[in-house]
């Protein structure tokens, strides 16, 4: 059994420290108190440290994305990790050996000062919204010698070769921030800001725009490219992904964070442990905004077992202020 939980750090996930977006005052003034978990701290307790991927918050690939893409047996670069293949595939799509990209419509918000990408998950885009828009801008990049595949309201595919080598942020990296620090610089990407341009105008008068404004709703005013690159094998299952976290952290809400880790360790961390402690083998991969470290259980001997009984756990939370 193995379990990967992103956004486990609260560092960064949780009050989205940035010296540009906070000035006085340190994290204490805005990380709320871990409630107690006492399935993760078992689990720690119990559990060795056999891998640990160091790295910063600015990186183009989350290390979560990281730590599935190497326990899938991937190989590539920072931001050219082909996610997007892989979710063309499960939307029934074969890109053979084609580069795919993946496009995710977004409402671009102008601020005071930066323009930031809210969560594609607010627009709560339906299909047939998503369908009349996909048809309005297909003409742009086919034009461009690109070819554009439907996937679902929330993804739409890019193909064409130039995408094999362009490394692109992932969205987990840019909701809710300035998009310019994560725009590319390379040739590729200098296109593509140019199509999004495009795009951009397109949208602004759009038909399912102004229906939606007028039902109060965000309008779909740009898109963001994530995920490039050709599809790879995967060399084994990886593991079960828990995003409950995600939501929460991206949007700076400590109180939906607590809760969320509380309905974590009551569930999927339970039924680790209790794997761990019939003695099957478990992996718990605990992810940051800059690092990640991968917990095995090991085997313990039967006055281990009896001690532990009587023995506090340690909190977990110094394992997750380290990533």
């Amino acid at each position: 059994m193995a379990l990967l939980i992103p956004f486990a750090a609260p560092l960064q996930a949780l009050a989205r420290v940035r010296s540009d977006q906070v000035r006085g005052g340190g994290v204490d003034d805005v990380l709320p108190p871990l409630p107690p978990l006492p399935n993760l701290a078992a689990l720690i307790a119990q559990s060795t440290p056999v891998e640990r991927d160091d790295g910063d918050e600015w990186s183009l690939t989350p290390p979560h994305e990281r730590a599935l893409a190497r326990a899938l047996g991937w190989s590539g670069s920072d931001g050219q990790l082909p996610f997007a293949a892989r979710a063309a595939r499960a939307d029934g799509l074969d890109s053979g050996d084609v580069a795919v990209g993946l496009v995710t419509p977004s409402h671009w918000h102008l601020g005071t000062d930066q323009v930031s990408l809210v969560d594609p998950a607010a627009l709560v885009l339906a299909e047939d919204e998503s369908h009349a828009l996909f048809d309005a801008v297909l003409p742009t990049f086919t034009s461009e010698g690109f070819g554009f595949a439907y996937g679902a309201a929330d993804r739409w595919y890019l193909l064409h070769e130039s995408l094999a080598e362009l490394a692109t942020a992932s969205l987990d990296r840019v909701i809710g921030r300035n998009v310019d620090r994560w725009l590319g610089s390379q040739p590729a990407a200098r296109r593509l800001r140019r199509l999004q341009s495009e795009v951009q105008m397109l949208l602004y008068e759009h038909p399912v725009n102004a229906a939606r404004e007028a039902r109060g709703l965000l309008p779909v005013n740009s898109f963001w490219l994530s995920g490039c690159g050709v599809a790879q094998p995967e060399r084994r299952a990886g593991p079960d992904v828990d995003l409950r976290l995600r939501a929460a952290a991206l949007a700076g809400d400590a109180a939906g964070w607590v809760r969320a880790w509380e309905t974590l360790d009551a569930g999927p961390l339970a039924v680790l442990l209790a794997a761990a402690q019939r003695g099957e083998p478990v992996e718990l991969v605990l992810c940051g905004e800059r690092s990640s470290v991968v917990l095995a259980s090991r085997p313990r001997r039967w006055w281990q077992r009896i001690a532990a009984r009587w023995a506090a756990p340690p909190s977990p939370l110094p394992l997750l202020e380290a990533l």
